[in-house]
């Protein structure tokens, strides 16, 4: 996949293009991009034309995914190009500017593949009615989706953020078709851990991240290329000292060694328990044993 954001020549070769947000790449936002992928073979090229995450404000301000983590999501459809331009650039152009100059003009649209209610120009003032005028008018053809259901509700990014919100984190890897999780740097943590035979990684969770539930999660964390199960809690340690930001801390099964300052791979898979205070040291250090044995008991499953 190739990133052409910052490229203003006009494409040569025709394209089809999946229009979208795209804010979590789920398996709603999927069936559109395939859908561009599978028109742009042959004599075609697929383009994902998208925005930098938390540029479009009426998305809310906490993400699913970061700028990194998109493109990666992106490039596993089979992409051909992306466009990923800050909202702001285009935001004041009108319906019609935003199809003659961006669509047609720069991307050679062919086919302009989207969801039935995409909005598109200054003040969302255009629709997919206009869309298709349009591509009547400059020669092509747009390709207007539903919605996608499953298991009787409809996949979107704001269900799946209360998903996760609630801890119910395997319905939310369900929708988003992979497991939600965070890439982020490992710091140095109070190191109480290492004391107990459970050495962990913390890492400290961005105000921007969709926040999980606090509580512990049986977890997957990708380290040299290889991954591992883990145990992750996610909260503010009540038992060892109230932290003021939430952290991720996690204890990585079978693996020894010095991670600070790598950036890791941290994904959730299961919900285990909520978190809570313990009486002691000793019945926190017990609860840690059991819950490292329940996730790597599912996990042999």
């Amino acid at each position: 996949m190739i990133d052409i954001t910052n490229s203003s020549a006009p494409l040569e070769q025709r394209t089809a293009i999946a229009l979208g947000v795209f804010d979590g790449v789920h398996l709603g936002h999927r069936t559109v991009i395939d859908r561009a992928v599978a028109l742009g073979s042959g004599e075609l090229r697929s383009v994902v034309f998208t925005f930098k995450q938390g540029t479009v404000t009426n998305k809310g301000k906490v993400r699913l995914l970061s700028d990194e983590d998109k493109l990666y999501r992106l490039s596993q459809r089979r992409v051909d190009l992306v466009c990923m331009p800050d909202f702001n650039l285009v935001k004041d152009l009108s319906a019609e500017e935003f199809v003659r100059e961006i669509l047609v003009n720069r991307l050679s649209c062919r086919y302009a593949v989207c969801g039935r209610d995409f909005r598109f120009g200054h003040g969302a003032e255009g629709n997919v009615q206009l869309l298709e005028k349009l591509g009547h008018e400059l020669g092509f053809e747009a390709v207007v989706l539903e919605k996608l259901v499953l298991g009787n509700e409809t996949v979107s990014s704001t269900k799946i953020k209360e998903h996760i919100a609630a801890g119910e984190i395997v319905r939310a890897n369900e929708l988003l078709g992979y497991r939600f999780g965070y890439r982020l740097p490992v710091i140095h943590g109070r190191e109480l851990g290492r004391t107990w035979s459970f050495p962990t990684i913390n890492q400290l969770l961005p105000p921007e991240i969709v926040m999980p539930r606090f509580g512990v999660y049986a977890s997957r964390v990708k380290v040299d290329g290889r991954r591992y199960t883990g145990v992750t809690n996610i909260g503010v340690k009540p038992t060892v000292g109230r932290e003021k930001a939430p952290l991720s801390e996690t204890y990585i099964i079978g693996f020894n060694g010095d991670l600070y300052g790598k950036v890791l791979q941290v994904s959730l898979e299961r919900f285990l328990r909520p978190e809570q205070r313990f009486e002691s040291i000793d019945a926190l250090r017990a609860q840690i044993a059991r819950d490292t044995a329940e996730a790597a008991k599912r996990d042999a499953l």
